[in-house]
């Protein structure tokens, strides 16, 4: 006999959008069910085992105080619980992994810590109930409205179906939005569609950017940790993208700055000033450290020689989709092999036998993060949809703002190369705001997105799929749902209804969701 349970709202995907739903439903009085597919909360952070990527803003504005907190957060903790240095204690904006990719590059064990302590009371109180390792398979409906989802325990196989006033799809690729017939979009669409400079003249939903299955690993000078040779290794050793005359496994990747010319790297910091990868991803610096509890640095390995864009694993058969997370894992696997021992190095040699693979530091028994990382998710056709015209520096003369903004945020319009085509940019842009109206479905009552599902283009993905991006929509999806459902109202009708609009906006900026970038900073 299926289960059932029952809450003011069920969050379905136990990522950063999705517990900062819940967080915020929680605050507002609410009862909560989340659910996570996997054993840990936290998505992009924990189980997909990637540090927070941030505007250059980060520290003084352009995020939630929810935010800033859990920043302040894993800072304390660290100086709470590791034996750091008296220089590190000092540091104010103590950096874990002294990474070039963030200003707070941390463990992933350490951003699940303090998640669940800021979840903490309200999960000790009842108000949110975690139901770990659950994935949604079906959803009945009736007319435009949800009326219940049934999630199945990986483990033990049983079903359980829930029920809620609400229902907010916070999973990595939108799982929820098929089985609950909502209109959405995934992949490229096509210039005509979008309006957009770089959107290719046809669409294809199955142009989907890459993903990555991180790797964790330390590194011991004179260690000698090589891995079993790869099943794909001789396949991935060989495989030359369309883009590039060098082999995908090698120190060359398209330059950021300029996607068409390419870029040399190497592993280890050096004085021949080439970009260190390590370094790069690195969330846990030795040199912090007062005594010796770690072996070496602490490095989580997603570059542009792991990304996987051979195949989509969203909206194709099981079989398809299971075939690209285990060719993506064995990417990432190789990538580690030939690190070990074919890499050239500075000094003439080849390889770096004393990589470690660290399954411990992602809580799993191959070393390889529990998900892969998803940067594009399937996204709703929304009253709103954002483009390349709202954000691009090329386009504009200043940021866009929004009558209906619901939060902010800043990032490169970065698109990773895509399936089919191979296509990336990283285009400048400005800071962006959220409009609640690319949060609002065109159809679907009671459904609304929690993370990097909203409406959006491919291209604006590319900057709203960010960590405080997507953590700000959670968290402003949730006071959005506990807005609906204290007044009676629909969404839309907060959307349209210029006295409930202010009103929820209030909320919002009481709670530390900032609507605008100050007129004064200059970008």
């Amino acid at each position: 006999m299926m289960r059932k349970g029952a809450a003011d709202v069920v969050v379905v995907g136990g990522g950063l959008g999705g517990c900062m739903a819940a967080l915020s439903l929680a605050k507002m009085g609410l009862s909560v069910i989340l659910t996570e597919e996997t054993d840990w909360i936290g998505g992009q952070l924990t189980s997909q085992a990637v540090p927070p990527d941030e505007h250059p803003w980060i520290e003084e504005f352009g995020c939630t105080a929810t935010y800033r907190d859990f920043r302040n957060r894993v800072r304390d903790y660290y100086k709470l619980n590791y034996p750091l240095t008296e220089k590190a204690m000092k540091e104010e904006r103590l950096n874990p992994g002294n990474a070039w990719v963030s200003h707070l590059s941390h463990e992933p064990k350490v951003a699940l810590q303090v998640l669940e302590d800021m979840l903490a009371p309200f999960v000790n109180s009842g108000k949110i109930r975690i139901l770990l390792n659950h994935k949604p398979i079906d959803a009945l409906t009736r007319g435009d409205a949800i009326e219940s989802v049934v999630i199945q325990d990986n483990l033990s196989g049983k079903l359980v179906e829930l029920t809620g006033n609400y229902y907010l799809d916070a999973t990595e690729c939108g799982d929820l939005l098929p089985l609950a017939g909502v209109e959405y979009v995934i992949g490229a669409e096509s210039r005509e569609e979008t309006g957009e400079p770089h959107a290719p003249l046809q669409a294809d939903s199955k142009d989907v950017q890459a993903i990555t299955h991180v790797i964790a690993v330390d590194y011991i000078e004179e260690g000698n940790f090589i891995i079993e040779k790869p099943e794909q290794y001789d396949f991935w050793k060989r495989y030359i993208p369309t883009y590039s005359k060098w082999p995908l496994l090698s120190w060359y990747a398209v330059n950021s700055a300029d996607t068409t010319t390419m870029k040399k790297f190497t592993l280890l910091p050096n004085e021949q000033d080439i970009p260190a990868l390590f370094t790069y991803r690195r969330v846990l610096n030795v040199a912090h450290l007062m005594e010796s509890v770690y072996d070496g640095d602490v490095s989580l390995i997603n570059w542009p020689q792991n990304d996987y864009f051979l195949g989509s694993i969203i909206d194709v058969t099981e079989e398809e989709r299971e075939k690209h997370i285990k060719d993506a894992k064995q990417l990432s696997l190789s990538l580690l092999y030939w690190l070990q021992t074919e890499a050239p190095r500075l000094d003439g040699g080849k390889g770096y036998p004393g990589l470690r693979l660290r399954a411990d530091i992602l809580g799993t028994e191959d070393g390889l993060a529990k998900y892969p990382y998803i940067r594009e998710s399937r996204r709703i056709k929304a009253h709103y949809t954002i483009t390349e015209n709202d954000v691009s520096k090329d386009l504009r003369d200043g940021i866009r703002t929004y009558q209906d903004s619901v939060g902010v945020g800043s990032y490169h319009l970065d698109l990773h190369h895509t399936t089919v085509s191979n296509r990336t940019f990283y285009i400048p842009s400005y800071p962006y705001e959220i409009p609640l109206g690319a949060l609002i479905p065109v159809r679907v009552k009671n459904l609304l997105p929690a993370c990097k599902n909203i409406g959006t283009t491919q291209i604006t993905n590319g900057c709203y799929r960010l960590h405080p991006t997507e953590w700000n929509i959670g968290e402003s999806v949730g006071y959005l749902a506990a807005y609906a459902i204290t007044n009676e109202l629909e969404p839309k009708e907060i959307l349209h209804n210029p006295e409930h609009l202010k009103a929820y906006q209030q909320i919002l900026m009481e709670k530390g969701v900032a609507l605008h970038w100050p007129e004064e900073m200059e970008f």
